[in-house]
């Protein structure tokens, strides 16, 4: 009978578009790709990935056929297309650009889904004889030896994550006891090392809990350095035990490489990292490898939810409060809930990890939806941090630090320690300003003053990315008295040099990072546990360990306190404690001092005094009676254009549609049009309209009414619309 195909293709048309197979070709797998030509006559040619087969007497008229199929075997399985096809309708975003988003960029481009596997190390007959006290005369090469024996195979890309050189490899190869082969490699039934140290109670029972084999949420709560990842190693390696797969995912690419070494020192199995980080070609090798089930575990971040895997067992989310599990444009998703919904459908369990949960998780603790487990010791007796809030009200202030900020962070190096600086902005300074006439360095684009730097000097915009060279003088008045604002990573780390020219100064934010490796290499620095400073953004709040950080200085913590972003107390709360728990991770205590203009508000009272429970519990109360999220749900629909008046219009007509389709509906709420927090960006002005409903189905009766005005509302070429569903951050 004949057959014609529903395909999905990465455009902004919200369809599936329907087309005959190549003349004489047989049937063709669902989930496959093809090339297709889309447009008027061929058009151009595209990419896409069958979604439906549909058999009948009589074909649809006028279909174009598929150029070519690209796939023998589905490429994507039924399953994972229901998974996009959810995403595509919960974010109400085409179902062709939402597939696309799950893909590896060569595999959207049409490169073939093969697997090469890299090159890597195995002992041959005659080393896998060898004691493993053979090589004692050579000990790099014995380490080399016992490495591959423990693990099987060592990725000749990963030598350095296990700590071997390329040499002590290839002289074990001119013995005859190891080769380099690009084989698929078969390290056998995966195993786990023995934790090095006993787990505490509260980890036992938690690891007891687990079940495996069914759909669960459990909130795993533990303050930083108590234990939360040694749990997750215990889950994982009961699920290896069972012969499945295990997905985690972490919120930043610079966790990557330690979360890696960790998993490789505990377990002798084939490991993914899948990060922007990657090069293309990396990142679909191991996308692929992951979809064959060669990979035992794949480790990620955001991206990584979509990551194939035929025998998932677990799903773990460390720091599962992050923002940056949120997607802020395109296919804006939360990974932390589309890896939820995509657990219920593989039914196994999933593990929310943090020391401080988001209220959204909160909520759903305590509407019962998730379970809780607490860790509240850290192992091996390591103590809290002791917090103190410093009032820098009427302190002299040396670039941001005050004397008292200074004497201990010299206390703390004179006594061999290491101290975390933490600035949560990157360059010299945020405000150029001249003393003469008051004038501010601003971008010419944005509603935003220019940040100077120093390295290379230059003032650049943080938002459009506009930059200019340095001033030597005030472009308004010619004063030549700038005056450069604000505590900012490059300043703190000149002043600190400059005031301890003894010590190390390491500064790690996005500019020093820059470059490939160049973040580990700042890390090396660190661990080897050298007294020294680090001063940073929250690229360092993060998961790291720390051992030898006594001291955390907070330069500025009231940034968040006032913030017109409804989280930004929320987000402020979980940063400050995060950063607080880089201190005291090793076999000394450790001590927190943050400087503040408002030791007495009522957020810090809670926090430091109370915990972090008591202080969500305060904000819980203010978005309850403000009827904010967790407590209803949300929408934000932002439009942008060369000139405010055709980005208002559209969303005027779009709130008067709403409120004429839906009522009288006390329950639904239409809030703008209005400014974006930050109104022009890169020459464009940006208006929102936020769409607030007290029930999630309430939501999402009305987001398809508002997607088809939109779709179909006559508007200026220049103007484009976005919706953020669920919105983690207000424009």
């Amino acid at each position: 009978m004949p057959a014609y195909y529903s395909i999905a293709l990465p455009v902004v048309l919200r369809t599936l578009f329907d087309y005959l197979p190549p003349e004489g070709h047989g049937p063709i797998a669902v989930g496959a790709r093809v090339q297709v030509p889309f447009g008027r006559g061929n058009g151009r040619i595209l990419v896409g990935v069958v979604c439906q087969r549909h058999q009948t007497q009589e074909l649809p008229a006028k279909l174009k056929r598929i150029d070519k199929v690209l796939d023998d075997e589905p490429l994507l399985d039924a399953d994972f297309i229901s998974l996009c096809q959810w995403a595509s309708h919960y974010y109400q975003h085409p179902i062709g650009e939402t597939i696309a988003t799950c893909l590896p960029k060569k595999l959207r481009l049409g490169a073939q889904a093969s697997i090469a596997y890299p090159k890597h190390w195995q002992l041959t007959v005659q080393g896998k004889g060898l004691p493993d006290d053979g090589l004692k005369r050579a000990p790099k090469q014995q380490l080399a030896l016992q490495q591959l024996r423990a693990r099987g195979t060592i990725a000749d890309d990963q030598l350095a994550e296990h700590g071997l050189g390329r040499d002590s490899l290839r002289n074990l190869a001119q013995k005859g006891l190891a080769e380099l082969t690009d084989t698929p490699p078969n390290a056998g039934q995966p195993q786990a090392k023995p934790a090095p140290h006993p787990l505490t109670d509260e980890q036992a029972a938690v690891v007891s809990q687990i079940a495996y084999g069914a759909f669960s949420v459990a909130v795993l709560e533990g303050a930083t350095g108590s234990g939360k990842t040694e749990v997750y190693l215990q889950a994982i390696a009961q699920v290896l035990a069972r012969g499945q797969q295990a997905m985690v995912l972490i919120p930043e690419i610079s966790l990557g490489p330690q979360t890696l070494a960790r998993f490789h020192q505990r377990f002798k199995a084939n490991i993914v990292a899948l990060h922007s980080g990657l090069n293309d070609t990396e990142r679909a090798q191991h996308w692929l490898r992951a979809r064959a089930g060669d990979a035992d575990i794949v480790i990620g971040t955001r991206s990584a939810v979509f990551t194939p895997l035929p025998r998932l067992g677990l799903i773990v989310i460390d720091e599962e409060h992050d923002l940056s599990f949120k997607q802020q444009d395109g296919l804006r998703y939360s990974a932390r809930d589309l890896a939820i919904v995509r657990a219920q459908k593989a039914d196994v369990p999933v593990i929310l990890g943090s020391a401080t949960p988001s209220l959204e998780t909160l909520s759903n603790i305590n509407h019962g939806r998730f379970t809780h487990w607490q860790l509240h010791a850290r192992p091996g007796g390591a103590s809290h941090a002791d917090i103190e809030l410093f009032d820098i009200k009427q302190e002299s202030l040396i670039d941001g630090f005050s004397e008292h900020a200074l004497t201990e962070i010299a206390k703390t190096v004179g006594a061999g320690q290491q101290a975390l600086v933490f600035v949560n902005r990157r360059g010299f300074a945020p405000t150029v300003l001249c003393h003469d006439c008051g004038w501010q360095a601003q971008c010419k684009h944005c509603d935003s003053n220019l940040t100077a730097h120093n390295h290379p000097a230059h003032l650049r915009c943080h938002h459009c990315d506009y930059q200019r060279p340095p001033l030597s003088q005030c472009p308004e008045c010619f004063g030549q008295n700038l005056l450069y604002l604000g505590a900012a990573t490059e300043k703190a780390e000149q002043m600190l040099s400059e005031h301890f020219p003894r010590s190390k100064v390491i500064r790690i934010d996005r500019d020093t990072t820059g470059r490939k490796n160049a973040f580990d290499q700042l890390l090396e620095q660190v661990h080897t546990g050298e007294p020294c400073i680090l001063v940073g953004t929250q690229m360092l709040a993060k998961g790291h360990h720390f051992p030898n950080v006594t001291l955390v200085v907070v330069l500025n913590a009231d940034n968040g306190l006032f913030g017109a972003d409804f989280r930004a107390s929320e987000r402020t709360g979980q940063l400050l404690l995060q950063v607080a728990g880089r201190a005291g991770r090793g076999d000394h205590p450790g001590r927190v001092l943050i400087q503040t203009h408002h030791p007495d508000h009522p957020l810090f009272t809670q926090l430091f005094s109370h915990g972090y429970r008591a202080f969500a519990d305060l904000l819980m109360e203010e978005r309850m009676r403000s009827s904010m999220p967790p407590f209803s749900y949300m929408a934000i629909i932002k439009v942008e254009a060369s000139f405010p008046q055709p980005a208002t219009a559209l969303l005027e007509g779009l709130k008067n549609a709403l409120q004429h389709a839906f009522a009288p509906n006390p329950h639904n709420q239409y809030l703008g049009p209005m400014p974006a927090i930050m109104e022009r960006v890169n020459k464009r002005f940006r208006y929102v309209l936020q769409l607030k409903c007290s029930q999630r189905k309430l939501l999402h009766q009305v987001l398809p009414v508002a997607v088809h005005y939109l779709s179909s509302a006559k508007v200026p070429k220049d103007l484009r619309w976005s919706l953020d569903v669920d919105p983690q951050e207000t424009p």
